[in-house]
This record gives structure tokens, C-alpha cells and sequence, in this order.
């Protein structure tokens, strides 16, 4: 868990359906973050966007539905966590963008699982 302080906030936004090596792109991103101990993150699916290109992609137009869809990863780390990640984080990126602000945690409490 981060303590309280400064820390940095990465978001990725990607397309849904854009891949990898492996997988879908944003499979193998959330997965890196996992392996490399990354605090949390979260990945969302917005209902519509566009990009670069300026094309509209909505999740509820019936011909489309659900092609070419944003997907945005957030997460949360120290900045010296987020400066050793980010090359490899780079090199991962074949489409999309990532951002970076630096940020505050107020307050990081995490409850006891239940056995």
C-alpha cells in the first residue's frame, strides 16, 4: 500500500481491440502492472470515444456496438515506481497514450480479508 504523500497518477487509453504480442493490448499491460508489483489499478470502458483520427466509437450504436472501443487504465504509484516502469511501459505501447500527473495521497487503508 502507498502511505500518505506525494505520488504520481498514469492513465493509458487504448483501444479495446488492439493487439499485442500475446494478447489484447490491454491484457497484457494490466498484467505487467501486476507482475511489477504496481499498487492497484483500474481498468475502465468508457461508452464512447474517439481519438486521433476523430472517429466516434459509442457502445450503443446497434451496426458498431462494442468495435473499437476506449479502454482507460488508471493507476497509482510512487514516482520513482512510475519512472522505473515507464520505459518498459513504452516500448508495450503500439497505439494509445499514456499520461502522467503528479499527485497526492491523502489516506491509503486497505481492510483485512476475510479468512
Amino acid at each position: 500500500m502507498l502511505p500518505a504523500g506525494p505520488a504520481r497518477k498514469v492513465t493509458i487509453h487504448l483501444n479495446d481491440d488492439t493487439p499485442s504480442a500475446r494478447d489484447f493490448l490491454y491484457n497484457e499491460i494490466f498484467e505487467f502492472l501486476f507482475t511489477h508489483g504496481v499498487a492497484g489499478a483500474t481498468l475502465s470502458r468508457p461508452e464512447m470515444g474517439f481519438g486521433s483520427t476523430h472517429r466516434v466509437h459509442n457502445s450503443s450504436d446497434g451496426l458498431h456496438r462494442h468495435e473499437h472501443m476506449p479502454i482507460r487504465i488508471e493507476f497509482i504509484e510512487s514516482a520513482a515506481t512510475v519512472d522505473k516502469l515507464m520505459p518498459a511501459l513504452c516500448e508495450l505501447i503500439s497505439d494509445g497514450l499514456i499520461e502522467a500527473h503528479d499527485t497526492t495521497i491523502i489516506k491509503a487503508v486497505a481492510r483485512p480479508e476475510a479468512v
